[in-house]
């Protein structure tokens, strides 16, 4: 960049300036908010972030420094809430994401399911992953695969929850070959993201898998599964 296209002193200080109002308004609006989603701390966010990354910009076209501190953009942001106050319907939207980290649990946890529900067919549709996760997701709700999913042989990805508002509820029918397509994000409540990015003591958890194997029985150990996991009752506080 050439001499002449670079930012005034001045121009560098009037930006800090700007951060520093940006920084008072923000606090301020935090300070008197009146819930979780106050329209007024969401627009007092974005005029500080604008006004970093400004900052931002000109300190380092001027002195080629940059901040220390970096204000998350807005760019993936939902946008202000402009749904109705007092919404007739309600959806909600869930998308979890699984590796499937052990096929042969997998693959006996369905087996179990199909042998209890036989009718004597023998199409034997859990000899497949992708026919034991039909089994399995059509015997249990997806909040009991979430809360059980070890017992499946998943490992849990990101997931996310989006609870968007609605004048009247939909027709029967009208969204299911295209569940996701029309999302209004100005209708959206609340989200609600888990992913491990975001989790910083993922590595301080104390897995149950720490068993000797001498400690269970043989025989659900052949077939990949925990003897407590007959025996206890479902975790609900893993559901989301």
């Amino acid at each position: 960049m050439s001499d002449a296209a670079q930012p005034t002193a001045a121009e560098v200080r009037a930006a800090a300036e700007a951060v520093k109002t940006a920084l008072d308004r923000h606090l301020a609006a935090v300070e008197r908010r009146s819930g979780e989603d106050d329209p007024d701390v969401y627009e007092a966010f974005n005029q500080l972030a604008a006004a970093a990354e400004v900052y931002d910009e000109l300190l380092y076209d001027r002195y080629d420094e940059v901040t220390p501190f970096e204000i998350p953009g807005t760019d993936d942001a939902l946008p202000p809430y402009a749904g109705p106050e007092e919404p007739n319907a309600l959806s909600v939207l869930i998308r979890r994401d699984y590796a499937v980290v052990e096929p042969q649990r997998l693959l006996a946890q369905a087996q179990r399911v199909e042998a209890v529900d036989d009718d004597g067919t023998g199409a034997e549709a859990s000899g497949t992953v992708h026919g034991a996760l039909g089994i399995l997701f059509g015997e249990f709700e997806p909040d009991e695969i979430a809360s059980r999913h070890k017992e499946f042989g998943l490992e849990e990805a990101d997931s996310t929850l989006w609870v968007t508002a609605a004048d009247e509820p939909a027709d029967p029918g009208e969204w299911l070959e295209a569940p996701f397509d029309q999302v209004d994000a100005e209708r959206v409540v609340c989200r609600f993201d888990v992913s491990a990015v975001f989790d910083d003591d993922a590595d301080d958890v104390i897995e149950d898998d720490d068993l000797l194997e001498d400690e269970l029985d043989p025989d659900l150990v052949a077939a990949g599964l925990d003897e407590d996991e007959d025996l206890e009752p479902l975790d609900a506080d893993r559901l989301r």
